[in-house]
């Protein structure tokens, strides 16, 4: 096991959704609130980027279509095609559902495709100190492509839906709330033909470990790997609940974590520059690092629209 090192200084104000597309060779991720979708290719310098016309929460590729995701933005749940372009480019979005948020300044947020290819991502009040539990969980499949909507999973109360990830035979469901006021992270038993969580049961409690609960990643062992925002750390929990390690990252606040490299063996990590305090002990606070991690991950699941 190596230290954390830096793959780019990205500089991100809040780096999210890391997707590693193996035919590409290449990592996908986004800065939120820049509303920017990134590729880092390894032995190239400099990040390929494309400007979308909404903030960019949680994306997942879009199955036989190599420029194209379906992601969560601000308001609803669209299709992101990529333009060309060398290192900046432009993305145009084609609304796919809508959604009706519970109050004003409400955004996507954490969100990655189950092993069935349906999108399911989880919205929250950007305003974090208001601390209202009006989050919550979307399912988005081939059926609700068709009538051109997005299903409700009914898991609240939550405030800062987040952590979500699945087993390797795709029946367990996580999500964690990853808010200061919460930070619990659950189980669900997930019923694979319908894509239905149930039996909601505690994870991990957070609140007794360092960091709040962020985004996650499944590894082929099934052990879930979480970052520990505020903490600097990434910990891998046993499919049991029981903390196996923990390993340390240069920055405070880890944002989402994903397995990629030719052997799926690298553990990419995305993390926040906060914007307005002093950042000189944590100079490289909004990078893009890479963790050896011992143990490979899973690829993946790509969005199927059929």
């Amino acid at each position: 096991m190596t230290a954390a090192e830096l793959v780019i200084d990205a500089r991100n104000a809040t780096g999210e959704s890391p997707v590693w597309r193996a035919q590409e060779a290449a990592l996908y991720w986004a800065d939120i609130p820049r509303g920017l979708l990134q590729r880092w290719q390894p032995g190239q310098g400099a990040a390929t980027q494309w400007q979308l016309p909404q903030m960019l929460a949680c994306m997942a590729p879009w199955q036989g279509e190599p420029r194209r995701w379906i992601a969560g933005l601000e308001d609803g749940i669209y299709q992101v095609t990529l333009g060309d372009g060398d290192r900046h480019g432009e993305a145009r979005i084609q609304a796919l559902a809508t959604v009706g948020h519970a109050m004003p300044g409400m955004r996507f947020n954490d969100g990655r495709c189950d092993r069935q290819g349906r999108l399911v991502a989880g919205s929250m009040l950007m305003d974090m100190a208001a601390a209202q539990p009006v989050g919550r969980v979307y399912r988005f499949g081939a059926d609700d492509l068709a009538a051109g909507r997005a299903q409700d999973l009914q898991l609240g109360p939550l405030i800062t839906p987040n952590g979500l990830a699945f087993s390797p035979d795709g029946r367990t469901m996580y999500l964690s709330d990853s808010h200061p006021r919460s930070q619990q992270i659950w189980a669900f038993d997930y019923d694979t033909a319908s894509g239905t969580p149930r039996n909601r049961r505690l994870f991990v409690d957070m609140t007794s470990l360092p960091g709040r609960p962020d985004g996650a990643a499944i590894d082929a062992e099934g052990c879930y790997w979480i970052c520990g925002n505020d903490a600097g750390l990434v910990h891998r929990f046993r499919p049991d609940g029981q903390l196996d390690r923990s390993l340390p990252l240069p920055v405070k606040k880890p944002a989402m974590c994903a397995f990629g490299g030719p052997g799926l063996d690298v553990l990419y990590v995305t993390s926040i520059r906060p914007d307005g305090i002093d950042l000189s002990d944590q100079p490289l606070a909004g990078g893009l690092f890479a963790l050896r991690p011992g143990v490979p991950g899973m690829e993946e699941t790509e969005f199927r629209p059929l």
